[in-house]
């Protein structure tokens, strides 16, 4: 698997990348976001690391431009513990985060977490319901038989859903599906990803299908209409 790792402090890119290539991965490295966006192309990552504290480019715009053609997952490194920055790199597409400073053995966890809810087990079956298809293998979305571009957070997230629609899933069983049992993931992450899902879903022409009982929790509706 190869990992972009995008940061503009020498001694973070050496460390991260370390632990990064001692845990299997190839690394490469980019000190500022215009590098870092000519990689995302060029070099066709498994996964991005990205600080969102980038001289000239930060982080934000980084993700918006790879956003807009690629649905490689991204893991934003921040500095600073603000739930403000946290929220608006999940409402641009980041996979998950990790507030600086972080342990090299926390990175590398959190960089596995993601990449298995993308590759998936390759054997999963298909999922239908109503309208929506799910390929987890392939990691493919479609609606009425078109694609849906969605981040491997996003995917995970729906295909528990769909998985079982009769039932409402409540925050925290949602929280432990999609991250794991010991994640410290919040709410407020929960609900960026969520409404992330309804706006791609609302686009691609069916509005309203995840729905929240208050009080208890989120469920899938039929798509039939």
């Amino acid at each position: 698997m190869k990992i972009l790792l995008v940061d503009d402090d020498p001694r973070l890119r050496d460390l991260a990348g370390l632990a990064l290539e001692r845990a299997g991965f190839q690394v490469i490295t980019a000190s500022d976001g215009q590098i870092a966006v000519t990689h995302a192309t060029r070099e066709a990552p498994d996964l991005i690391v990205l600080d969102i504290g980038l001289p000239e480019m930060d982080g934000f715009e980084v993700c918006r431009r790879i956003r807009a053609r690629s649905e490689v997952p991204i893991l934003f490194l921040t500095a600073r513990d603000d739930e403000i920055d946290r929220i608006l790199g999940l409402e641009m597409g980041a996979d998950d985060y990790v507030t600086k400073p972080f342990s090299p053995r926390e990175l590398v966890a959190r960089v596995r977490a993601i990449l298995k809810r993308v590759s998936g087990p390759r054997s999963s079956p298909t999922l239908t319901h109503g309208r929506i298809t799910l390929d987890p293998g392939a990691h493919v979305c479609r609606l009425d038989g078109n694609a849906v571009s969605l981040t491997a957070t996003e995917f995970t997230l729906l295909a528990t859903l769909v998985e079982r629609p009769s039932q409402v899933h409540t925050r925290a069983q949602l929280i432990q599906a999609v991250w794991g049992a010991l994640s410290q993931v919040s709410d407020r992450t929960l609900d960026s990803h969520l409404r992330n899902l309804r706006g791609k879903l609302a686009q691609a022409g069916c509005t309203g299908v995840i729905e929240t009982v208050h009080g208890v929790g989120i469920r899938i509706q039929d798509t039939a209409a």
